[in-house]
């Protein structure tokens, strides 16, 4: 590459953990880099809840493969090993890994979070970075990763304060989350709990309530200055890498765990196989087919299978993941195989079909 080409302008749009993670890496490389945010901050999306970043859709393990990458994990993170499951009846599961499950970090735009972390690092790699700027049309090189466009998945809840002791805790129920799951997550002294909803977001307010009983009762939850937050995600089939010949990054390429919504890690990662394909020259839907695209559709497959099920479905395999290392059962059945790809056409015509009713 010439160094003509090496001084041009890139352009990054949206302040995601997608867009920012590019943004480090091209940086990082010598390139000239503005990132181009509508929203006033990077993370006002989120409100400080706590969030998981997986450490089961790969062999290495998720901070490693940041570092490797040369984003330091400068973020609040606490490695989770183990936690409870409620299904539908109140029974209880306990889920345990050798290796952490994931890391619990803090999104938005308050110091320690992930957003804020990342922001940090592009600055200092020598990125510039503009709020407020809603882009229309791009010159030169770019990359897109605005973020979701709509709302196949919704998480409403509260942040809060409390004297409990840390702990993680997942239902499995319908009447709590529809076709998702509620969740509570404590670590010192602050907590998050949600209804994570694939459907039923017009009775959401019912479905949160029922979320904040039913871990009252379970777990003897006190909050201290609860904070309502909410929140969404977009699960679609992944569409073309690109726009324009421009990489797209993140939730805006559809790249998102259709099962579980855990997304941050499948946002690093494309958002640096972007930055790869334009130092290197290479071609980024090659890269993102080849290392991303079978991920994307083992999860919808997933999804599909977990709509399929049902509650006493969903009771069978939480005995099977609270009997045995839980993370390295999730890795199998997040490894993409010959039968994920011959149910992906079925599953991916019928797994949103229930979603958002």
């Amino acid at each position: 590459m010439g160094q003509q080409s090496r001084e041009r302008e890139i352009t990054v749009v949206g302040a995601g953990p997608a867009g920012l993670a590019c943004t480090i890496a091209l940086a990082r490389a010598g390139r000239r880099v503005v990132v181009r945010e509508r929203q006033p901050a990077a993370g006002v999306r989120f409100h400080g809840d706590f969030q998981g970043l997986e450490n089961w859709t790969g062999d290495s393990d998720a901070l490693e493969e940041l570092r490797a990458e040369g984003i330091a994990p400068k973020f609040e993170n606490a490695a989770i090993f183990e936690g409870t499951v409620f299904d539908s009846r109140g029974r209880t599961y306990l889920v345990r890994s050798v290796r952490p499950l994931y890391y619990l970090v803090r999104r938005g735009n308050e110091p320690g979070t992930l957003d804020r972390a990342l922001l940090e690092q592009a600055i200092a790699a020598g990125a510039e970075v503009r709020f407020l700027d809603r882009v229309e049309t791009v010159a030169g090189p770019a990359v897109f990763a605005s973020g979701p466009r709509r709302a196949d998945a919704i998480a409403v809840g509260y942040t809060f304060e409390t004297d409990m002791a840390d702990g993680h805790w997942l239902a499995l129920d319908n009447h709590l989350a529809p076709l998702g799951y509620s969740y509570l997550l404590v670590h010192g002294g602050r907590g998050t709990i949600a209804s994570c909803m694939f459907a039923g977001f017009k009775n959401w307010a019912i479905h949160v309530q029922r979320t904040v009983s039913f871990f009252e009762e379970k777990t003897g939850l006190v909050m201290r200055n609860p904070r309502r937050f909410g929140g969404y995600a977009a699960f679609r089939p992944p569409h073309p890498a690109s726009a324009g010949g421009h990489p797209v990054a993140g939730e805006e390429a559809g790249l998102q765990d259709a099962l579980a919504g855990f997304g941050i890690r499948y946002a690093l990662r494309s958002g640096l196989l972007a930055a790869r394909s334009i130092i290197e020259g290479t071609d980024y839907a090659q890269l993102w087919r080849r290392e991303l695209l079978p991920l994307v559709r083992t999860a919808i497959v997933n999804r599909f299978v977990f709509n399929m099920l049902g509650e006493f479905g969903w009771q069978f395999a939480l005995q099977k993941l609270s009997g045995s290392d839980t993370g390295a059962i999730l890795r199998r059945f997040y490894r993409p195989s010959l039968w994920s790809r011959l149910a992906f056409p079925l599953a991916s015509l019928l797994y949103r079909a229930p979603i958002g009713r």
